[in-house]
């Protein structure tokens, strides 16, 4: 846990990384941000897949379409979250020499993105309308 809670510190003072360790090769540190903005990129669309659902298939009934965007909203919300928090973790690797962190996260979200999906391929086939 207290790695995890001065892993947070550091999401707000990223400036504190640079008094752990060595420098990096900058490509890496690059690298590693690109990550950061592919994961925030997945975060948004996610988000915005979320309010699409709840604005634009106002024939489906609510329980379902608010179902599928808070699964959206809330897939999106952990995503932007493990974005930063997996920058902070790949950046204190690189600059410590230790092996990059692992993580579950990708595999949970892509089964949270396929159960949404396959409950949007149910409501399509046999469409489920809000009465």
């Amino acid at each position: 846990m207290n790695e995890f809670v001065q892993s947070m510190r550091l999401w707000f003072a990223p400036e504190r990384v640079r008094a752990e360790g060595e420098t990096p090769d900058y490509r890496f540190s690059l690298a590693n941000e690109r990550t950061f903005l592919a994961w925030i990129r997945t975060a948004l669309a996610l988000i915005g897949g979320g309010f699409a659902v709840d604005q634009f298939l106002p024939e489906l009934s609510r329980a379902v379409r608010t179902g599928l965007a808070l699964a959206l909203l809330a897939a999106g919300v952990l995503c932007a979250l493990r974005a930063v928090n997996h920058w902070v973790r790949c950046e204190r690797a690189m600059r410590r020499g230790e092996d990059l962190p692992v993580s579950r996260f990708p595999t949970l979200l892509s089964i949270a993105v396929a159960v949404v999906a396959v409950a949007m391929v149910v409501v399509v086939l046999f469409g489920w309308e809000g009465r």
